[in-house]
């Protein structure tokens, strides 16, 4: 039985300073399963993501006396983006872009903003400054969904020389994101 189950999230954050485990237990049931998808959905890494949010739930449990909480599910969805971005700057790179266009996502929360305009921007600048060439071969495989078959067929090319184009596009496009997304955590973490 869930005796907090109809208890709004500011009555269970009430409820957490004062120390009852019961109203933790009903925000680990409440928000579990939604933080460890947004952590996958991160990492597409099961069990990475199932250490993710225990480590966020033991530190809500041992620092709960000491944390002003304004929103609560605010707060656990930006712990969650707070971790992944300490995976990523731990292992010291982002996630493989295997379709970079489909990592451009707006934060979920109200008050976390949105950045997937200045992000699109920032994908169309860098590939108006790349080469023509990789210009091409990233249209075709990434807006036209076309293999890397069919690419070195299209442009008379070989195959090797669009998987070279690809990596090369793909770690440029890295960097380029590294740096904007660097600049969007510090503002969003602050």
């Amino acid at each position: 039985m869930r005796p907090y189950l109809n208890f709004s999230d500011d009555e269970l954050n009430s409820l957490l300073l004062q120390g009852s485990e019961a109203a933790f237990d009903e925000i680990y049931n409440r928000y579990w399963k939604r933080l460890y998808n947004e952590a996958f959905r991160r990492l597409h890494d099961s069990e990475l993501s199932e250490e993710v949010v225990q480590d966020i739930f033991i530190d809500l449990w041992a620092s709960r006396d000491r944390k002003e909480i304004g929103h609560l599910q605010s707060y656990l969805m930006t712990a969650v983006r707070y971790q992944v971005f300490m995976i990523y700057n731990k292992n010291k790179k982002l996630p493989y872009f295997e379709e970079p266009l489909d990592y451009i996502q707006c934060p979920e929360g109200a008050d976390s903003g949105c950045f997937e305009k200045d992000l699109i921007a920032a994908v169309q600048l860098w590939l108006s400054h790349q080469p023509e060439k990789r210009r091409e071969i990233f249209r075709l495989r990434y807006l036209e969904q076309m293999s890397t078959r069919e690419i070195s067929e299209e442009l008379k090319i070989s195959q090797k020389t669009v998987q070279n184009q690809l990596n090369g596009s793909q770690s440029s496009l890295r960097s380029s994101i590294s740096k904007l997304l660097t600049v969007f955590l510090i503002f969003l973490f602050q």
